[in-house]
């Protein structure tokens, strides 16, 4: 079985992708069996994951005289548990118009804590809402969830991740056709459908301000866009048939508080490393819309149908693109929330027809071993075609015929996104005070910015230049000495040549090196000399201490130490260059990075050494007293 979801089009991830096409947001439980067969029963919230005995008492369908007996008007919300229906739902809840249904795949309805005693909480205590349980593609559930209803909003649908023609088809194509035909049964007078502007798109073509005009691909990027159109084109072939009106909203790069795919991934992205990365140049256009506008244009779209003559008559039968109105590059937008969180942006460009094969055996893979428990891969085809391509629609037609604008600006529902994430914000560790121990260790100087990669710049030349000492002067099989010698010939040759060079040569200005650059300022002579003085008291101290033979960890450390200092002592100048330097661009780094852990791996090796070094003792000093 698979889940009801509600579809959340174009929001992100292996790197992880972020998903122009954001897959449908799973819904409130796990997949199980159709409610179909089990007696009718009273419901109960199910505890959260975060409140393990909240629970509100909610009224069942069963109750006819709750649903239709009291002439109340009556909605239906398919997929109800999904993102955007949630804001839907509360937002009709709000405006009062209609008592609610939320219809889902879950047997209960398990609230959040911030629903518990919000709109939907109440709602749902006091009869204004109601849950359903319901399969899409049982028939008779939607039925039973359908009946009574005034207006049913059809947004339910699988997660479009999965490339499986099969599932899109029972739940985007059957499960649609058996929510028409309840419809028409039962009489409802409207029906809106919550499609996707992928329905116009083939992978390969990017869409630049398209209209409704447009018209379906040959071939569609996947099954979910090549079903949703199916879906699409029976809604509108529906339309006043035994007087329902129909209508289909095509909502573009769904974000917003709530989301449980965008942001979520985005984050495990960056903390895994996996967000630096920007498929193909960075430049296409995209057009997200915030949450909230999204459940407005259904409600524009409602009251357009309900409206008597000319304005239902024009609005029906129609499929409607929905945006924020503000097209914006999908990398920017997505550097935007990275760094609204405390993430760096991505800025390491990947061509897409490189990322191509890889998504490909990634997706064959899945293919065999997903029946196994293989989790959905974020790594697609279809997902690199649409982080690739650009993708903006024009909204003049549900402006005019469904009076949508949004409601919430583009830059406020970034706002409103990232306030809304302060668990997966990024975690910025103070230190104790001062510089990192690695620093400590570098001198704090030109040579830790070198070897911490603080000045990419400065670390890459230094790289550079060693690289080319090496292949000119060590590589070759010279000797130290013989090698310093040329090293510095080369320098007083190149030094001599750059001061006879004239001010300008074509044009072009030649800095010279002031004399300044080979003195050593009195500040640094001191510093040195501290340094070595400081060095050489440490070690004398060190001395006096192993004399009283007292002091077990010194006497590991300098063992150690020096263990590691006569292992040194044993490469030559061309293992120096091929395997210390390139160890030493990268050890302290690492341990600037990973300090604490460390440190604290170090602290227990000594600490086991210690222990030994008591067992040992006392070993040796139980068997001279047995002497």
């Amino acid at each position: 079985m698979t889940r009801n979801r509600e579809r959340e089009e174009e929001p992100i991830e292996e790197p992880i992708l972020p998903s122009a096409e954001q897959p449908e947001q799973p819904n409130s439980s796990t997949v199980r069996r159709a409610a179909v067969s089990h007696p009718p029963r009273r419901l109960r919230a199910a505890p959260t994951s975060r409140q393990s005995s909240t629970r509100s008492k909610i009224k069942n369908l069963n109750t006819r005289v709750t649903m239709v007996g009291r002439g109340e008007r009556w909605c239906v919300v398919t997929g109800g548990r999904g993102f955007v229906a949630r804001h839907l739902v509360e937002m009709l809840i709000c405006h009062g118009m209609f008592s609610v249904r939320v219809a889902d795949l879950s047997l209960e309805i398990r609230l959040e804590p911030h629903e518990e005693n919000g709109t939907l909480g109440q709602a749902l205590r006091s009869g204004r809402a109601v849950y359903v349980p319901m399969d899409l593609r049982e028939k008779s559930q939607v039925l039973k969830a359908c009946e009574g209803a005034e207006v049913v909003f059809h947004m339910a649908a699988p997660d479009s991740s999965i490339n499986n023609y099969q599932l899109h088809y029972s739940v985007n194509v059957q499960g649609t056709k058996n929510v028409i035909d309840a419809c028409i049964e039962l009489k409802v007078k409207r029906l809106i459908y919550t499609s996707s502007p992928s329905v116009v798109f083939d992978g390969i073509h990017g869409l630049f301000n398209v209209d409704e005009s447009a018209p379906y691909p040959v071939k569609h990027n996947d099954s979910y866009s090549e079903t949703k159109a199916e879906g699409e084109t029976l809604v509108i072939k529906s339309n006043d048939s035994n007087g329902l009106l129909t209508c289909c909203i095509r909502p573009s790069g769904i974000f917003g508080p709530g989301d449980r795919l965008l942001v979520p991934s985005l984050v495990t992205a960056a903390r895994a490393g996996k967000s630096k990365f920007i498929i193909g140049d960075g430049n296409n256009m995209f057009d997200f819309t915030y949450v909230e506008n999204v459940a407005h244009a259904h409600i524009c779209a409602e009251r357009a149908l309900a409206s008597e003559g000319t304005v239902a008559e024009n609005a029906a039968g129609q499929a409607y693109f929905i945006t924020n109105l503000e097209p914006i590059k999908f990398w920017e937008f997505i550097s935007l929330i990275l760094e609204g969180l405390g993430y760096k942006r991505p800025s390491i460009k990947i061509p897409a027809y490189v990322m191509m094969p890889i998504a490909h055996v990634v997706e064959w893979t899945y293919k065999l071993f997903g029946p196994y428990g293989m989790k959905v891969p974020q790594l697609t085809p279809s997902r690199i075609r649409l982080l690739s391509c650009s993708r903006t629609f024009s909204c003049s037609k549900a402006n005019d015929l469904l009076g949508y604008t949004p409601i919430v600006t583009l830059q406020e529902g970034l706002r409103r996104t990232i306030d809304s994430y302060p668990h997966l914000r990024a975690e910025t560790k103070s230190r104790r005070g001062g510089p990192s121990k690695a620093s400590m260790l570098l001198g704090k100087g030109r040579v830790a910015d070198t070897l911490l990669w603080r000045d990419k710049k400065q670390t890459i030349t230094a790289a550079i230049i060693l690289a080319a000492i090496y292949l000119n002067f060590i590589a070759v099989g010279y000797t130290m000495i013989t090698a310093i010698s040329k090293l510095l010939l080369m320098a007083s040759i190149f030094l001599f040549i750059h001061g006879k060079l004239p001010l300008k040569i074509f044009g072009y200005s030649i800095e010279k090196i002031h004399k300044s650059k080979f003195t050593v300022s009195e500040e640094t002579s001191f510093e040195v000399a501290g340094s070595v003085a400081s060095f050489w008291n440490s070690a004398v101290n060190s001395l006096k201490l192993l004399c009283r033979g007292n002091d077990w960890m010194l006497f590991l450390k300098v063992v150690f130490s020096l263990m590691i200092l006569s292992i040194l002592g044993t490469f030559s100048l061309h293992s120096l260059f091929v395997i210390v330097f390139p160890i030493a661009f990268v050890a302290f780094l690492v341990y600037e990075k990973k300090e604490e852990q460390i440190d604290h791996l170090v602290l227990e090796v000594t600490s086991s050494a210690c222990k030994l070094k008591s067992r040992m003792v006392g070993k040796v000093f139980s068997s001279k007293k047995k002497q």
